[in-house]
């Protein structure tokens, strides 16, 4: 390979580090080319997953001021950008790192901070971002429901006194 292909490939590198949200080192030893598509397409249409060159890699990820890559970049390395829900692609490598022992999560990036192979299985297990949110507006409604139960328990007090009040004069007069 040429001199400014290199250059090329190391600038496409450079550029997806800089665009992800994270970026997941994985080695992909010992599986076949038809496992690599089922994982790509596994992992969805928010996440590249490519096959790098650990010395370009390190070149680019320097560049990208993510010099903390530098030990995991040994051995066959791919790496999964993740442009969209860091959990997702989290849960897709998981799942097909169950169904096939080969891959091994090596660790990575998320918003420029270093994240271990361990933070990354925490992440999968995490639920999606919409349970998530959806957990998160229940809660506050039944937090809404109940101030404005609070709020209205004083007039309903009053009220069924103000009743009662009403029913004792009714039959003190009737009597």
């Amino acid at each position: 390979m040429a001199r400014p292909d290199k250059a090329a490939a190391v600038a496409e590198l450079t550029e997806k580090f800089r665009q992800s949200a994270a970026a997941v080192l994985t080695e992909y030893r010992g599986l076949t080319v038809a496992q690599l598509k089922e994982l790509r397409t596994a992992l969805g249409s928010t996440t590249q997953y490519a096959v790098v060159k650990n010395t370009l890699t390190q070149i680019a990820a320097k560049e990208a001021g993510f010099d903390s890559l530098q030990d995991q970049l040994t051995g066959p390395t791919a790496i999964a950008f993740v442009s969209g829900d860091p959990v997702e692609a989290a849960k897709g490598l998981r799942d097909f790192a169950k169904a096939n022992p080969s891959l091994v999560v090596k660790g990575g990036l998320m918003e420029g901070d270093p994240i271990s192979a361990d933070d990354i299985t925490k992440l999968a297990d995490l639920e999606s971002r919409e349970v998530l949110l959806a957990k998160a507006a229940g809660a506050m409604k039944a937090k809404l429901h109940q101030a404005a139960y609070v709020f209205n328990a004083p007039a309903a007090k009053a009220v069924r006194t103000i009743e009662a009040l009403r029913e004792k004069q009714a039959n003190e007069a009737a009597a």
